[in-house]
């Protein structure tokens, strides 16, 4: 089966931070890890650029929507090479081509019976671009994630029948259990159903940045509703003169933060029921990036830079901090220190020197060949079950649990030269058997985990897995082998130099 994963598409009322960079990284470690499986894969990632708070954001730098959209796309995509993103496609919502597609796909919700107009009343925030219900307000009647005072808000929209989902929605989650992961994020959403749906506002006639409605052109869509689309129309033109639809849809995964459960985990597979589409395989919420003990957040003005860090430290110690710091899943802080805490000691000291040091040994012990003689199999019963393991976590989309169970593995090759201390080995000449084993045996673990590292940090990976003289990326060889390979390797520069 194809693989087709997706980020949420990003907001372009601001500039991107390390939340941004946090979800693209893991929908990129779970595209590359199944690339080395041989699957076919497709990887979307984009900005979303229309409704209220681009508006109102361009509004208060003295811009247009379209100039703030085009400038601050520019700079997502700017981001993506410089996390060594392997994205196949970048859509931008106000891309004609998505525009006639949503236009499609509403026309048909429409002429499905599934919407009407009326008035509508209630608290409205414009910077999530949402409106609250009462179990959605915080204390002082103010947006619990933005913190700012709600509006009331009452205006004439087309509605889309969001209540006549509410079985179909309940059946959903009975039926297929693992919908929406983790566990405690599909409870929220069904939840959120069982507490009975309310049809929501499909329109918005209060302003023109948006994708008009096509039976009454005096509204635009509602920004959800085009927005989530995305994940759709954008199969439809992503590659010159083809349409992927029928091969990647429906979604493998869709990975999104969880400030937007509720218009992925119920409204979306609603829109998708209406139009008669198939609804994607599975969702998964990750949880927020602390700085603080609070959300990282532009508006909040607490946020870490990702290029800031690139810059001093490389693109794949950021890539490894995030996914290793913070349980993908769950909330967790993250910060400056911590970032160099695991950068030292796990980077240079556990993964950069045992590299350096395997090879430094071969070189000096055995002229850089790695022995062909059989490998220590209590070692290789240490990395029986790790592929899967591995496999299995990142097929579960927990990339964080599988990085462990590879680092577990960087800790144990490390335990193994203090204990086979091969450099004593090298002193006594009836040792040369046990040192060549031992040689071969560490160079086949370095190989090993390297391979699976490689979704992880590319860049290394590769660097590393040429210097063994064994560049090759398919999961088939990331299995501990029986026998050394007897190539040529050579010393490298340290992976991860100390700090500046």
């Amino acid at each position: 089966m194809p693989y087709y994963v997706t980020t949420p598409i990003y907001y372009v009322n601001a500039q991107p931070h390390l939340g941004h960079a946090y979800t693209t990284i893991a929908a990129d470690v779970l595209a590359r890890h199944m690339r080395q499986r041989g699957e076919e894969v497709f990887f979307l990632t984009g900005t979303d650029e229309h409704g209220e708070p681009v508006a109102l954001a361009a509004e208060a730098q003295g811009k247009t929507p379209r100039q703030l959209a085009d400038e601050n796309a520019a700079r997502f995509q700017a981001m993506l090479p410089r996390l060594n993103v392997s994205n196949d496609f970048f859509i931008r919502t106000s891309d004609p081509r998505h525009v006639r597609r949503v236009q499609e796909v509403m026309q048909r919700i429409h002429d499905n019976g599934y919407t009407y107009l009326g008035t509508y009343e209630g608290w409205y925030c414009p910077r999530c671009a949402d409106f609250k219900s009462e179990s959605e307000i915080a204390e002082g009647n103010t947006c619990p994630i933005h913190r700012i005072p709600l509006l009331r808000e009452q205006e004439e929209n087309w509605f889309f029948r969001l209540s006549a989902f509410q079985e179909r929605l309940e059946r959903l989650y009975d039926e297929r259990p693992d919908f929406v992961g983790p566990p405690a994020r599909r409870n929220e959403a069904l939840a959120f159903i069982r507490s009975g749906l309310r049809d929501v506002s499909l329109s918005r006639g209060t302003f023109t940045w948006g994708v008009p409605v096509t039976w009454d052109p005096s509204h635009v869509f509602y920004v959800w509703f085009d927005a989530l689309l995305n994940y759709y129309t954008a199969l439809g033109f992503a590659r010159e003169g083809e349409d992927l639809t029928d091969r990647f849809w429906p979604a493998s995964l869709h990975l999104i933060g969880k400030d937007i459960l509720k218009f992925h985990a119920v409204y979306w597979p609603a829109m998708l029921m209406a139009a008669d589409l198939p609804l994607p395989e599975r969702e998964y919420v990750h949880g927020y990036l602390l700085m603080d003990g609070e959300k990282m957040s532009k508006s909040l003005g607490n946020v870490l830079d990702p290029f800031e860090v690139i810059d001093r430290y490389g693109t794949d110690a950021l890539r490894y901090y995030c996914l290793r710091e913070v349980s993908f899943g769950q909330d967790g802080s993250v910060s400056t220190a911590g970032f160099e805490a695991r950068y030292e000691s796990e980077l240079a000291n556990d993964y950069g020197n045992l590299a350096s040091r395997t090879l430094a040994m071969l070189a000096r012990y055995r002229d850089g060949v790695v022995p062909p003689v059989a490998t220590d199999p209590e070692l290789a019963r240490d990395f029986d079950g790790l592929l899967d393991e591995v496999a299995g976590a990142l097929d579960r989309a927990d990339p964080s649990a599988a990085l462990d169970a590879i680092w577990r593995r960087v800790r144990r090759l490390n335990r193994y030269v203090e204990q086979r201390t091969p450099w004593k080995l090298a002193r006594d000449p009836a040792a040369a058997g046990a040192l060549d084993a031992t040689l071969a045996s560490l160079a086949e673990g370095l190989r090993v985990v390297t391979v699976l590292l490689h979704a992880y940090m590319p860049a290394t990976a590769e660097r590393l897995l040429a210097a063994l003289g064994r560049p090759e990326l398919a999961l088939d060889g990331a299995r501990f082998a029986a026998r050394g390979w007897g190539g040529a390797t050579r010393t490298i520069e340290p992976l991860f130099p100390k700090a500046p």
